[in-house]
């Protein structure tokens, strides 16, 4: 069992599951301050965005894993799969069964959340496959992913309109999370190279990619008041975001003047930290 619980990457599962649940509270918020003291707030439907995205993102890092096994010889040898301890097919159809397992519960909740299940999982999938290491699209993919936590929140309340008023928070965390992974990508250029990959820095260069990351966080911070001026958001989230939009700055001016991809990647990560903040208290 542990081993099985270290190919899904388990803390990652629960933190991920943790950000889908505060996303299920975010549209709750959101939606009930147009409808006061009618809107129950779902607890099952809670624990089950809980229960599918932690078998989801598990069966993601798992299917990932089966994928760079001849990598993970080399430089993890002592995950699960190169150590010996679960088999190649082993993983790949434990995986596949953690998807069937996540996309089932996803449909409990409605039809909705299991169509984004559906569509995540076989995103992933093709993720771990080929586009990870794709030029831009990986990024894309991976900046998608993270965004969609705000999706599946939203999808809880589908017949209340609830995709609609979480799309400028998917839209935001979805850019937010593309220019970092582009910066990251940056940082691990030596690596990527030498694993055949083909990110965008490589494919463009370092210089280039940079300008990319940085134009993509500026949109994303040009674009943070939007939650407030809809509405959706109160003052306590202008305060918190005006944090991140700093720190966003700050991970730009890093990257492009300073050349330094590693402490921009952390100011990236520390910005998208205060920006879920931002998103929690403002709702």
């Amino acid at each position: 069992m542990k081993a099985y619980l270290e190919l899904m990457r388990y803390g990652n599962c629960i933190m991920a599951a943790i950000a889908a649940s505060i996303g299920v509270f975010i549209a709750y918020n959101i939606l009930s301050v147009n409808t006061p003291g009618s809107l129950p707030f779902p607890f099952y439907g809670s624990a089950l965005v809980f229960l599918t995205v932690f078998l989801v993102t598990g069966a993601g890092n798992a299917i990932n894993d089966h994928y760079d096994v001849e990598i993970d010889r080399i430089n993890k040898p002592k995950r699960p799969i190169p150590s010996g301890r679960i088999g190649t097919s082993t993983a790949l159809y434990f995986s596949l069964a953690l998807f069937v397992a996540g996309t089932v519960s996803a449909f409990m909740i409605n039809i909705p959340c299991g169509i984004i299940a559906i569509f995540n999982s076989l995103l992933l999938i093709y993720y771990a496959k080929s586009l990870k290491r794709t030029a831009f699209l990986g990024n894309l993919a991976v900046g998608y992913l993270t965004g969609s936590t705000f999706l599946f929140g939203g999808a809880v309340f589908f017949e209340r309109g609830g995709l609609e008023s979480v799309f400028v928070l998917f839209l935001l965390a979805t850019l937010a999370t593309v220019a970092r992974e582009i910066v990251k990508d940056i940082e691990d250029m030596d690596g990527d190279m030498k694993d055949g990959a083909n990110t965008l820095p490589i494919a463009i260069g370092a210089r280039k990619a940079a300008y990319i990351a940085a134009s993509i966080g500026l949109v994303a911070v040009l674009a943070s008041p939007l939650p407030y001026l809809q509405s959706l958001m109160s003052t306590r989230y202008l305060f918190l975001v005006a944090i991140a939009d700093l720190l966003f700055a700050i991970a730009v001016y890093e990257i492009l003047l300073k050349d330094n991809p590693a402490g921009s990647s952390r100011l990236f990560k520390m910005a998208m930290a205060f920006a879920l903040l931002s998103f929690l208290a403002g709702a």
